[in-house]
């Protein structure tokens, strides 16, 4: 998936990888995508709960040895 930017998460856990996703996507224009590289499982969990909660758009998760992509799309409006 092509993203407008890409966070380095990697050897980050719970909650830094969330806090730092938030800080990007704030800086990121309405509809760009974030994609965000993480290597705590929790990823898997958090991030679609806090698209929920902001209102932001989960776009998916791909998992290759142990480290984690995840696509967000910052919300519109």
């Amino acid at each position: 998936m092509d993203a407008d930017k890409t966070l380095d998460c990697l050897g980050l856990y719970c909650p830094m990888p969330i806090v730092k996703t938030s800080l990007a996507v704030d800086e990121l224009d309405e509809g760009q995508v974030l994609e965000v590289l993480a290597d705590d499982v929790g990823i898997k969990d958090d991030m679609p709960a806090w698209c929920k909660t902001t209102g932001n758009e989960f776009l998916g998760i791909e998992e290759k040895d142990g480290e984690y992509r995840v696509y967000v799309r910052k919300r519109s409006g």
